[in-house]
């Protein structure tokens, strides 16, 4: 997980996968996206406080473009900041950069380490997935609580247990062969955690934080949309029509 961290503020986010999973991303306004309902949301990008399309897709096109060409946060923030400003707008704050840059590259770095990692090959070499939280004094509870967990690949968790797990989380997966869990004396647990102990002695309940219940890797569009919100159609409509 360090190196993630390390390569949000260096020019080392290159990932493949996690381009194409964010380039799919349909840009909407904080209202739309909020009409949404959480198996759609993963479908969707936008930024609070911002209704102008154009504006919003900027935020887009800077994003992947980190994503594509390993662009550091403070790159992405002095190019939105100059479109911004010349818009009327305020610049982004140090806080307000780190939270959207962060939190849409390490679900795109995030969706595309899924995609390796379910590969057949990589599934049967390595079966086992372990949780993976940052545990120093910024970490939540709920997301501590899960630590070093391990369960099986294809286990219900990581339906709704996949990171990040909230804004600005920092946590990770990490795949495990069975010798590994052997070898570290890890215990593969089958039944999905509602609450726990943490070493400190609270009792916390596990679920993830509002708004990322679920697993953003397994929502990917499909060329049939029926059943789609109306929202969500007209966007994609659209964005064909442009390519």
């Amino acid at each position: 997980m360090d190196g993630l961290n390390e390569a949000l503020t260096t020019n080392e986010i290159k990932f493949e996968e996690a381009a194409e999973y964010f380039g799919e991303k349909l840009t909407l306004t904080p209202k739309q996206f909020y009409e949404l309902s959480d198996q759609y949301r993963s479908l969707a990008f936008t930024v609070g406080g911002y209704t102008r399309i154009q504006t919003l897709k900027k935020f887009h096109d800077e994003i992947l473009r980190a994503i594509e060409n390993g662009l550091t946060l403070e790159q992405f923030r002095n190019e939105m900041n100059t479109f911004l400003e010349s818009k009327g707008y305020e610049g982004l704050t140090n806080f307000q950069a780190d939270n959207i840059f962060r939190t849409n590259v390490q679900t795109a770095y995030q969706v595309g380490h899924y995609e390796q990692m379910t590969s057949p090959m990589v599934k049967k070499l390595r079966p086992y997935w372990q949780y993976d939280a940052v545990n120093d004094s910024h970490t939540r509870p709920s997301h501590l609580a899960m630590d070093g967990k391990v369960f099986p690949a294809d286990s219900p968790i990581w339906d709704t247990w996949y990171p990040p797990n909230g804004f600005r989380c920092r946590c990770a997966v990490q795949t495990l062969s069975k010798r590994q869990v052997e070898e570290r004396g890890l215990t593969v647990e089958e039944k999905v955690p509602t609450a726990a102990e943490l070493s400190d002695g609270r009792f916390v309940n596990i679920m993830p934080d509002p708004n990322f219940s679920s697993n953003p890797a397994k929502a990917r569009f499909k060329p049939d949309l029926e059943g789609y919100p109306e929202s969500l159609k007209k966007a994609y409509e659209k964005q064909q029509k442009q390519k």
